[in-house]
């Protein structure tokens, strides 16, 4: 349906707010709402992310905004923060057309600021779960004049735990009232808690249910659990300029990714539970701004995060349900726009995936990470195509200036063109993110009888370690030994030395031998056919962390490393990160990663009675 056709219905106001932000046409769901059997019924509405149900919340509740006098007539209820603003922001241009404010509460926020906003008296109150209630709770928030409530994604609140938030925010509002629910999914859960809270409902089918977005190519990378973190280095390198969303299960896992590839050149912000609201805005200011390559985050952090042109969601490990892979996947795909959601799966989490993906419906591929010589080959193209093509009204580097097309011609004329170039293009990438990695190629276990054991869980039969290298490990005289002043004491593990020295001395995981650990400093095994390069790369100080010098270690001065155990499974996780003076206590005194909403704490211990 045409905007101007939908101007009988909707009213030349908010029509002509569509228009102003450039909408032509109506999204699927957004016409679906508007049908007249639907006057007076309270809906269930299936709705995929990014089909356009924010602005569709606000057609279904239009009527009650210009109510008189002034006071809430809608409450819009979604699980995070973040999802909160963005429907609260898109109402607003909505409605101002009609003189109607909205106002978001959520936590983190200033108490003093949202009690001015409600003084205001919105026509629409959008929040979380446990803010409405307090304000409810408080007298602030005055629910009589409520003519409609509205659960955004009202599966995850669910997921989330909040079914008491939500039935004693009903419990303030009068009976009188519409209620409606928005959900990817209708699971049985969903299904018996709109039967307590609707009267008279119907089902509108902006997405038919169990619907894929046929936008979204849905594609298993098969990588070694040892190289989570090169698999998504190249798949960053591989697709610049495109904005990524990267999943982690827990807020430690996120904080980690986070910091190894912030060590390894990317831009990059994140968004987990622990973070206050003012760094969760300015994370995702940055993000909407393109100014990150990437997005590290949760997935309830995640989901307010609105943004049209994410062209990929990486999975760092399979999410654990359907659901989860929806709404993660989700982020991508969005407003008729192509994506791709990329799951990294190890060859003991295959078959798991795989069922998890036939389960959400979706068809998929099982592709290898991109290697390193296909992404230098399509950086030199982009690098050939962005010299030489001739510039377009949408391009947005334009002409060079004067000067600098008669400094090209002076070079043009030198007896050293070719070299000048070259030492141009290597200028042009210092500082920018890391090289790409050598992934090794996992090829698909057979799928018919018996499944044969993949390269992590084979045995090696001499205690070497699983899954480092690719053939036999080399002996001690192919290593020279360098000493890292950097030990215990200052945080430092094996798995954090492994990712400084790779990143300080330009090399690759394969060229490091054994790592010992000591108290105050650490010595790591280099490569010989690399140690010259790696000794040149690091005889400078790093000004991430000065202290941390790196030299060579005289033998017999350094006890020679010992190779360290490794655990069974689960198999490490990705390479730490480098050192940095603001970086929290070394891993043994942190506490374990714990799920986006932490268990309760235990019972105090009683107090120790008085002598």
């Amino acid at each position: 349906m045409l905007v101007s056709e939908a101007q009988d219905v909707l009213g030349a106001a908010l029509t002509g707010a569509l228009e102003k932000r450039g909408f032509t046409s109506l999204t699927q769901v957004q016409a679906a709402v508007l049908a007249p059997d639907l006057e007076g019924r309270d809906l269930r509405i299936s709705s995929k992310t990014g089909s356009g149900k924010t602005v569709a919340i606000g057609f279904v509740v239009r009527s009650l905004v210009e109510a008189q006098p002034p006071a809430p007539r809608a409450l819009v209820i979604t699980p995070t923060r973040e999802l909160a603003k963005q429907v609260a922001d898109e109402l607003s241009w909505l409605f101002e057309p009609l003189g109607a404010t909205v106002a978001a509460l959520t936590g983190g926020a200033s108490y003093r600021n949202e009690r001015r906003a409600l003084d205001l008296k919105p026509a629409v109150v959008v929040g979380t779960p446990g803010r409405l209630l307090d304000y409810l709770r408080r007298g602030n928030l005055d629910a009589k004049g409520l003519g409609a409530i509205v659960l955004d994604e009202a599966d995850r609140m669910l997921d989330l735990g909040f079914r008491e938030d939500i039935e004693a925010i009903f419990s303030f509002a009068p009976g009188a009232r519409r209620t409606h629910l928005v959900s990817a999914t209708f699971s049985k859960e969903v299904r018996a808690l709109a039967d307590r809270v609707q009267t008279n409902s119907t089902h509108v089918e902006g997405t038919p249910l169990g619907a894929a977005n046929e936008d979204i190519a849905h594609v298993i990378h098969l990588i070694s659990a040892t190289q989570k973190l090169d698999a998504i280095v190249n798949l960053l390198l591989a697709t610049p300029g495109s904005q990524t969303v990267i999943f982690a299960r827990t807020r430690a896992d996120v904080a980690e990714l986070y910091s190894t590839l912030r060590d390894n050149g990317f831009v990059v912000g994140m968004l987990s539970g622990e973070m206050d609201q003012p760094e969760r805005n300015r994370a995702l200011a940055d993000f909407k701004r393109g100014h990150l390559d990437a997005l590290v985050a949760t997935d309830v952090a995640a989901r307010g995060i609105d943004v049209q042109d994410i062209g990929r969601v990486i999975h760092a490990e399979p999410p654990g349900d359907v659901d989860a892979y929806t709404h993660r996947s989700g982020r991508t795909g969005r407003a008729g726009r192509k994506g791709t959601s990329s799951v990294l799966a190890t060859p003991a989490t295959l078959s798991k995936t795989e069922r998890l993906l036939e389960r959400a419906k979706v068809a998929f591929r099982i592709e290898p990470i991109p290697s390193a010589e296909q992404i230098r080959a399509l950086r030199d193209e982009r690098v050939i195509d962005l010299l030489t093509r001739e510039p377009d009204a949408e391009d947005s580097t334009g002409e060079p200036n004067a000067h600098l097309v008669e400094l090209a011609e002076r070079i043009a004329k030198s007896d050293n063109v070719t070299r000048a170039i070259a030492r141009l293009l290597d200028r042009a990438r210092a500082g920018g993110p890391s090289a790409p990695r050598e992934v090794a190629t996992i090829a698909v276990p057979a799928r018919k009888g018996a499944r044969p054991r993949s390269e992590e869980t084979e045995s090696a039969g001499d205690g070497a370690p699983r899954g480092r290298r690719e053939g036999p490990r080399p002996e001690h005289g192919d290593f020279d030994l360098f000493r890292v002043a950097w030990g215990q004491a200052h945080g430092a593990d094996a798995r954090r030395l492994l990712a400084m020295v790779c990143r300080r001395g330009g090399i690759q995981s394969r060229d490091i031998g054994a790592i010992r650990v000591a108290r105050t400093y650490s010595v790591v095994e280099v490569s010989k056919s690399v140690a010259e390069q790696f000794a040149r790369a690091t005889r400078d100080p790093d000004p991430r962390d000065p202290r941390a010098t790196i030299r060579r270690a005289e033998e017999g001065t350094e006890a020679r490393p010992q190779p360290a155990p490794r655990p069974e499974r689960p198999a490490p996780r990705a390479e730490r990160p480098a050192p940095r003076a603001e970086r929290p206590a070394p891993r043994a005194a942190r506490p374990a990663p714990y799920e986006e909403r932490p268990a309760p704490r235990a019972e105090r211990p009683a107090t120790r009675p008085t002598r």
